[in-house]
């Protein structure tokens, strides 16, 4: 399962990453590459918690829908 994410940048600054889908959960890295990657590590991690507090797991959407959501203007 795979979920969409949000990449915010700012010049001299660390890529920001926030799953879409799970809230509260979110990743930083100094290149692309690292906050990606981090990303899928706070996912799994994001998870685990929910399913240790016997929550519901969110399914991912499509990145369309998020792609409308002005909340993420400007991400990649």
């Amino acid at each position: 399962m795979n979920y969409p994410i949000a990449i915010e940048h700012e010049r001299g600054k660390a890529y920001g990453v926030q799953i879409t889908d799970l809230p509260g959960c979110f990743s930083a890295g100094d290149t692309l590459d690292e906050a990606i990657a981090n990303a899928s590590e706070a996912v799994a991690f994001h998870i685990e918690g929910l399913l240790d507090a016997g929550e519901k797991i969110p399914a991912p959407q499509g990145i369309e829908i998020h792609a409308a959501n002005p909340d993420y203007a400007g991400m990649i």
